[in-house]
């Protein structure tokens, strides 16, 4: 299986299934399904919300679109360079696209994938993973969940 197979098929089941416990944040009028919709990481009008407690310290997630407890919501994920999230898995699969940073992430059974900005990766439903973010800058993930967001600590 190459690089790029394994990335489009497995890569990134990371964290944003977190949102859930961010249910509580609002979304702003303007996300409304029939209105068009831009934020960026760095907008000061975005929402930040704190991880899972088995989280790294000080990661965020923001919801960008949708509600975390329907299906089809749309977040960023945060974390600060040299975290590591510990092993966990998702309900949901994970479509994502790294805007900054850089992501190792380790699928169990599967060699470790290296994401980029600008990487996309496809993150199957319930595959344990752990994630790091290494270097000198914040990892920002988009992801869009199919499913409602969760998140599982693997034990």
């Amino acid at each position: 299986m190459t690089i790029k197979t394994f990335v489009q098929s497995t890569a990134c089941v990371v964290f944003f299934a977190f949102v859930l416990l961010l249910s509580g944040l609002s979304v702003s009028d303007a996300n409304a399904q029939d209105e068009p919709i831009l934020w960026t990481a760095d907008d000061p009008e975005l929402e930040w919300g704190p991880c899972p407690e088995f989280m790294p310290e000080g990661c965020g997630i923001a919801v960008l679109q949708g509600d975390p407890e329907e299906p089809n919501a749309d977040v960023f994920f945060r974390m600060a360079p040299d975290t590591t999230v510990p092993n966990h898995w998702h309900t949901s699969a994970e479509r994502m696209v790294l805007v900054s940073g850089e992501l190792h992430v380790d699928y169990e059974g599967h060699d470790s994938v290296v994401m980029r900005p600008g990487s996309y990766a496809y993150g199957p439903a319930e595959l344990p993973h752990e994630t790091h973010c290494v270097g000198d800058d914040d990892c920002v993930l988009f992801i869009a969940f199919e499913e409602p967001v969760d998140a599982h600590p693997k034990q």
